[in-house]
């Protein structure tokens, strides 16, 4: 039996590969049928709804759902697996409505093929606590994404998926919430991707709908005792297992859950009560993760759910994640995130899954050391190839020579592990390791006297607002380092604004030097960009640059050769954001003002833009959610609060701690999840 996570209506072409003799004799995967599309799958829990209300009335002889069309009497235990995953089948379907941006619907723009199951294997899953998929492949409009990759994941452990931007993680994500992947049935999958419905129900509420069991014995009990009060004696019994039912679930900490979940995310109490359509898009879709949180089910899936945060946000969140017991599957940019959260590291590299104990920083270096050794093999495949010319081969006999060797070595390889599975990869030849590098730098500023930029008995408010700015001093020199901090809300983009003049204040007054240039970058920065002109034709008209010398600019950012000449309208916002940095790099400014720079750069990206302002002589300020972009620039923390800005007394560990304990919450050490992760 197979559940639906997600709704959507178009099929896929999914195969089965079998095996079949080719003409040279190999074995070839032979398509098959397509799998039963989800639409079979969401008229069988019409039918299963159909069944469980039958099951009420009858005495449990009734047809069983799926493929077994035979009658019989339905065990308790069965009645009750039947119930959990109607529930299970109720909270999704909830879960899943959609409530604004998000990727529900994959499309029939994809082709999934993966191995075969035996009998044995299908009656294996059926119990099964881990995932394994081996050898699927899935492809986009004729382009490959995935090539006989597998899919292992071990119950209980925390995976950080990484890889190259558009190379296909969240694909993976979707092609698992949506079981196109063979998922056993009793793990409940949970992808958190789209914002909350907005309508009237309070923010709190959202999460406890979320909880169907809870919801429908609250209902049952408000049935019960009313009939009670009118006489109906009938009821008392059932009453009291109700209330048996209730107490064994703790449906009395439900709220007090759903709220802490909530505080965390950055919504006051006032805020919990709101009706969901009373919140901007970016909120529904904290509470959307708050609800996922606390369904908890068997695997979470998260993308890139830092995006959506300030940095209090994902302090929390990052805490709270350390000591999930579940399974937990999340993509993204935050290397802290990936470092202090996750056991485990996934990395999608040449169409494969490949798989390394520990934390990101952990794979970092092993990675390191698996590209050296795959470069050392590759430089030893082309000396044999250049031996066998030299011996008088021809360039096609001396490749097909090294090819049998690799297949030798493959097949070894494969006796060695014992396998019995049978691949169909044919081999090639080793290509050189691709090295993505992203290394830029800010030109060096001239020296300026000061005051270079302050602000003065600063009063702020937007036209009928309270005020977020009284009397507030703030100034900054060439060699400052300062990171802004402080919960949603409390005017931290506003204050940078008047630092850089696009705001004035009501009272007070913003100084600079006259010569003073100010460099400002956002998550929006793209937005600017002329939309018919290229990459490259947009930096040599304001800058007056060869077409050469613009190309090479924007290569030094990361942003790869083919998209330099097409149109900016056409660039996805990563790459919009590398060419908003190459245009603040050669405006060559005295002072950086960055608000959220990371969020539409990879992990790779945000190294460099950490290396540049290192090695920047200018001041710089920042906004972010990303600790270790904090960490590593060696930033003071200022923070917002009261209507003013003060600089903090210790370090983002001493931040970390005493927002922790203001919400009440255990403090875990990173340090020591990290070194867990290792030894198990």
């Amino acid at each position: 039996r197979r559940h639906t996570v997600i709704d959507f209506d178009s099929q896929f072409d999914v195969t089965m590969p079998k095996k079949s003799k080719g003409k040279d004799g190999t074995k070839q995967p032979e398509k098959l049928d397509s799998m039963p599309s989800v639409k079979a799958d969401q008229d069988q829990v019409l039918e299963d709804d159909l069944f469980e209300e039958e099951i009420e009335g009858t005495n449990g002889h009734e047809e069983i759902p799926g493929d077994q069309v035979s009658k019989k009497a339905l065990s308790h235990k069965e009645k009750k697996l039947l119930k959990k995953q109607l529930e299970y089948q109720k909270q999704m379907d909830l879960i899943s409505k959609k409530g604004g941006s998000g990727h529900s619907d994959l499309g029939d723009n994809f082709n999934v093929s993966q191995a075969s199951k035996t009998a044995g294997q299908l009656q294996q899953m059926e119990n099964a606590v881990d995932i394994k998929v081996e050898n699927f492949s899935i492809s986009a409009k004729g382009k490959d994404l995935f090539v006989n990759a597998s899919l292992s994941i071990a119950q209980g452990r925390r995976y950080g998926l990484v890889g190259p931007n558009g190379h296909g993680k969240t694909t993976l994500l979707r092609h698992i919430a949506c079981r196109i992947l063979n998922i056993p049935p009793n793990i409940d999958v949970l992808y958190c991707e789209q914002e909350v419905v907005a309508d009237d129900t309070p923010a709190v509420e959202a999460l406890l709908k979320a909880d169907i069991k809870r919801t429908d014995l609250l209902q049952e009990q408000a049935k019960l005792e009313s009939a009670q009060e009118k006489g109906d004696m009938s009821v008392t019994e059932r009453l009291k297992e109700v209330y048996e039912e209730l107490k064994a679930i703790n449906a009395d900490s439900a709220e007090p859950r759903a709220r802490r979940l909530l505080a965390g995310l950055g919504f006051s109490r006032s805020m919990q009560d709101r009706p969901t359509n009373s919140f901007s898009g970016g909120w529904r879709m904290r509470v959307s993760l708050a609800r996922a949180l606390f369904v908890e089910p068997t695997l979470l899936m998260l993308d890139e759910p830092t995006n959506h945060l300030d940095l209090n946000a994902v302090i929390w969140l990052d805490n709270y994640l350390q000591g999930w017991k579940k399974t937990l599957l999340v993509v993204s940019h935050d290397q802290s995130f990936l470092d202090n959260v996750c056991t485990d590291i996934i990395h999608l590299d040449t169409l494969k899954l490949y798989y390394y104990k520990g934390n990101y920083s952990m794979f970092k270096k092993m990675y390191v050391q698996k590209r050296k050794e795959m470069v050392k093999e590759y430089e030893k495949q082309e000396k044999r190839l250049r031996d066998l010319k030299l011996s008088g081969k021809s360039t096609k006999q001396a490749e097909k020579k090294q090819k049998d060797s690799l297949t030798r070595k493959q097949d070894k390889n494969k006796n060695m592990k014992k396998t019995t599975e049978e691949e169909d990869e044919k081999v090639d030849l080793l290509q050189r390791p691709k090295e993505y590098i992203v290394k830029f730098r800010f030109p060096d500023p001239p020296s300026l006297q000061p005051p270079i930029l302050g602000a003065h008995s600063i009063n702020f408010a937007y036209d009928g607002q309270k005020p977020l700015f009284k009397q507030l001093d703030f100034g900054i020199d060439m060699n400052s380092r300062v990171a802004i901090v402080g919960p949603n809300g409390v005017g931290k983009s506003t204050f940078l604004k008047l630092l850089c003049g696009d705001l004035r204040p009501q009272e007070g007054e913003v100084k600079k030097n006259h010569r003073l240039r100010i460099g400002r970058f956002d998550q929006h920065s793209g937005e600017h960009l002329t939309a018919d002109e290229t990459p490259a034709e947009y930096l040599m008209r304001l800058f007056n640059l060869q077409f050469e010398k613009a190309r090479k600019q924007l290569g030094t950012f990361g942003l790869p050769g083919y998209a330099h000449i097409i149109r900016n309208k056409d660039l996805s916002g990563g790459q919009k954001a590398r060419v908003a940095l190459a245009e603040l790099c050669l405006n060559a400014p005295d002072v950086l003002v960055l608000d959220e720079p990371t969020n539409n750069l990879d992990i790779e990206s945000i190294d460099a833009l950490s290396d540049a302002i290192n090695a920047f002589k200018g001041g710089v300020i920042i906004v972010t959610h990303d600790e270790r972009l904090i960490r590593e620039t060696e930033c003071q923390l200022w923070v917002i609060e009261e209507q003013t800005i003060n600089e903090i007394d210790g370090d983002f560990d001493d931040y970390r701690k005493e927002l922790l304990d203001a919400l009440g919450e255990v403090v875990n050490n990173p340090s020591v999840v990290a070194n867990m992760a290792v030894e198990q």
